[in-house]
């Protein structure tokens, strides 16, 4: 005997069916009412102090600019005073000041408690009304409390994010129509749609001005990636071409050691086999490393990259540098001091590199300045000076990318050498450049 057992699912509860989109719509409208206005209403906010770097307000001297950072709160104290001065008008002249006082107060309260300052404004509305007996006035707003409440929802929206502007509003419009159906029997004037009109108004504007920060600080966000970008950029390029010119001065050394290794033993006649071994090995090497060095190096020139005809550029080029920018309208002074010598090549090369990027942006961003250049060869190293003088403001300057600086202390850097860069006194430029120099000792044979 088979005995079958049936289960039956139980009846849903009225809480377990399904709801409806404008339920679930109403019910986050009402959540985002709790989370906005009701949730921490009357929490601590304090109204942050004006920012100073402004294009207008970082001109001001510092004494007036200690001051001008309290402008918000001035000028939020300046409209509670003009809504306590309504105020005083509404109710009968015993009671002037209290009517005032109910104005002036939630206003001040936006200055520390934005969103708790709407709902006392909401809250001193119906007593002010208590106080007004004109029969024929504003109605259900007084003078005082128009004037109190729509820059109390000014400033909280300005202060707040955009939707709480959007519920401050719906709750005024609530309580007008609520009040107009109840209680306006007898009333004249009833002030509740031009109190809406102007709030709707107000909270239009400071939508432009909450959509206009934002669009400010996305902006300046992106600037400073751009920026950021572009600066590592500009220092990768400079450390391509450094790679290049280096590449171009290392392999040609290679080359030559290659060279005289193979040559070095028809110099000698009869030459033992162990010395003949020894310059081959060298030039095996030799070439091995050469073309590892142009395997890992070459992937730094670009597709149309052409390598120069002429040999890398030493001090010895210098006069033709300062010929050159000469003749481009800078007055340069050349100074030599110390015993002149011949360095490495990868020195020299960097030294002129450096020089002449300092002349160049001499030539941009000092035009007309008398510039001078002054080379020390000291022991252990080489220093160099570059300094100009204040631009004469008979030229304009000519903008340059701003990254001069950067491929100079790259190339210092990569010498293990000192820089500095700076303003002078007189309102100059001022480069000064250490590169050590390897002391070599050679037997004496």
């Amino acid at each position: 005997m088979t005995e079958t057992t049936q289960m039956r699912t139980p009846p849903r509860r009225g809480g377990d069916k399904p709801r409806s989109p404008e339920y679930r719509l109403a019910l986050d409208a009402l959540r985002g009412l709790r989370q906005d206005l009701i949730t921490d209403a009357f929490a601590y906010r304090p109204l942050p102090r004006m920012n100073m770097d402004g294009p207008i307000t970082r001109r001001l001297p510092a004494r007036l600019r200690e001051y001008a950072v309290w402008t918000p709160h001035a000028v939020v104290a300046v409209l509670g005073l003009w809504a306590m001065a309504l105020g005083t008008t509404d109710g009968r002249s015993d009671i002037s000041v209290l009517s005032g006082l109910l104005a002036l107060f939630p206003v001040l309260l936006t200055l520390v408690r934005p969103v708790g300052a709407f709902w006392v404004s909401m809250a001193a509305t119906p007593v002010a009304t208590t106080f007004y007996d004109d029969s024929y006035g504003d109605w259900p707003w007084t003078i005082g409390a128009f004037a109190c409440h729509l820059t109390v929802m000014t400033v909280v929206a300005l202060r707040t994010r955009p939707r709480v502007a959007v519920w401050m509003w719906v709750i005024t419009a609530a309580y007008g129509f609520l009040v107009s159906s109840l209680l306006g029997a007898g009333r004249y004037a009833n002030n509740g749609v031009p109190l809406l009109t102007a709030s709707a108004m107000a909270f239009l504007a400071v939508t432009v001005i909450h959509i206009r920060r934002a669009a400010q600080r996305e902006v300046t966000a992106q600037q400073t990636v751009t920026e950021h970008e572009r600066s590592k950029r500009t220092l990768l390029e400079e450390r391509t071409t450094i790679a290049r010119e280096l590449h171009d001065v290392v392999a040609h050394h290679m080359s030559v050691v290659a060279i005289q290794a193979e040559a070095a033993p028809y110099r000698v006649q009869n030459p033992p086999p162990e010395l003949a071994q020894a310059f081959a090995t060298i030039r095996e090497n030799a070439v091995a490393a050469l073309t590892e060095l142009r395997r890992v190096l070459g992937v730094v020139r670009a597709e149309d990259y052409e390598a120069p005809e002429a040999p890398q550029p030493t001090l010895a080029d210098l006069d033709a540098l300062l010929t050159n920018v000469r003749e481009a309208g800078l007055t340069v002074d050349k100074a030599v001091t110390g015993a002149v010598r011949e360095l490495p090549q990868g020195i020299e090369l960097s030294a002129y590199r450096i020089v002449q990027e300092a002349l160049s942006n001499s030539l941009r961003h000092a035009p007309g300045a008398p510039a001078r250049v002054e080379i020390g060869y000291v022991l252990g190293g080489l220093g160099l000076r570059i300094v100009n003088g204040p631009a004469t403001g008979l030229v304009k300057p000519s903008p340059g990318a701003g990254h001069g600086i950067t491929g100079m202390r790259e190339r210092v850097t990569m010498l293990d050498g000192e820089m500095t860069a700076g303003e002078t006194a007189d309102g100059g430029y001022e480069v000064t450049v250490f590169l050590p120099v390897p002391t070599v000792i050679e037997d004496e044979a």
